[in-house]
């Protein structure tokens, strides 16, 4: 009966232990972070998603017309609200703020003629480019845009020499 008695304070002990375990460790997890939401638990998607509902019902024919026009008015309002705040915390955020200023500054360049074109294609997106990535002509720097190629016949690089295993 001692035995059983023993037995049964160490199986105690080791579920005891088993679950304060948690609580003695020194090494802690990081803090619990919030998930970002779903588009749709924004406010920006609730809103979104209301103005889909009633136009769904009013087709359905749920809702008059009367009413119809005071929930779209309503969410339509609740919906320009949220993209405004929306647009100013993506100002705030600086990776949002670098991403817009890159991609101003590449509609800026692309506004400027390119320097190089293409005598078949055209001007070339890519500033760098040597050939033409359509053709494979050797692009010069004040090549004449024409739709005519008057171009070399050495200038060009064969399909077979370009496709060829070094």
């Amino acid at each position: 009966m001692l035995g059983e008695a023993v037995a049964a304070g160490v199986v105690g002990l080791a579920a005891l232990l088993l679950v304060m375990q948690p609580l003695l460790r020194r090494d802690r997890p990081a803090p619990w972070q919030p998930e970002p939401l779903d588009p749709e638990e924004t406010p920006r998607g609730v809103a979104l998603a209301a103005l889909k509902e009633i136009d769904f019902d009013r087709e359905t024919g749920k809702l008059s017309e009367n009413d119809y026009q005071f929930l779209k008015a309503k969410y339509t309002g609740v919906a320009l609200e949220a993209l405004r705040a929306e647009e100013h915390r993506a100002v705030a955020d600086p990776a949002e703020a670098l991403i817009a200023a890159r991609v101003q500054a590449l509609r800026a360049a692309d506004a400027q003629p390119a320097s190089l074109a293409c005598i078949t294609c055209g001007r070339r997106p890519e500033p760098d480019a040597v050939y033409c990535s359509t053709c494979g002509l050797r692009l010069d720097s004040v090549a004449p845009v024409s739709p005519v190629s008057s171009a070399p016949i050495l200038e060009v690089i064969p399909s077979t020499v370009r496709n060829r295993p070094a």
